[in-house]
C-alpha cells in the first residue's frame, strides 16, 4: 500500500464531503460535493457518489493521489467540529428566544355590544 496520512474524527460516523473539508483536501464543502459527484473520490478503493456517505474507523479515502485513513478519536475535537457545535448551539438559543419573546397581541376589547354590531351591519345604503 502506497504512503497514506491517517486524520482523526471525533464524531462517528462523518460525511465524505464534511470529511475532505476537514482534511484539507477540498477548498470548501462545494467543492468536495462537486468532486463526489463527478466520480472522482474513492472510499476503500471504490468510486462512492453519495456526498453524504457514512465513513467510519478504518475507511480510506483517496482524492487526487492523496490517501488518507480515518481514525476515531473522540477526544480530540477540530477547531471546525466546535465551532460547529457552538454555532448550532447558538442558532438554537436564538430560535428559542425569539420564540419566548414573541408580543401577545391583546385582544382590543369592542365598546360596542354584539347587538349593536349586528346592527350596524345590516344597514345597507
Amino acid at each position: 500500500m502506497s504512503e497514506h496520512s491517517i486524520i482523526d474524527i471525533c464524531v462517528e460516523p462523518i460525511e465524505l464531503c464534511k470529511l475532505l473539508k476537514i482534511a484539507n483536501m477540498v477548498g470548501g464543502g462545494g467543492e468536495a460535493k462537486t468532486m463526489i459527484s463527478e466520480g472522482k473520490v474513492l472510499v476503500n478503493n471504490e468510486v462512492v457518489v453519495q456526498k453524504r456517505k457514512k465513513i467510519r474507523r478504518g475507511d480510506v479515502i483517496e482524492y487526487k493521489g492523496e490517501i488518507i485513513e480515518v481514525a476515531y478519536n473522540p477526544t480530540k475535537k477540530s477547531a471546525e467540529f466546535i465551532s460547529t457545535v457552538v454555532s448550532a448551539n447558538k442558532n438554537s438559543k436564538k430560535k428559542k428566544r425569539a420564540k419566548s419573546k414573541a408580543p401577545a397581541i391583546p385582544s382590543k376589547p369592542s365598546s360596542k355590544s354584539s347587538n349593536e354590531r349586528s346592527k350596524v351591519k345590516s344597514i345597507s345604503l
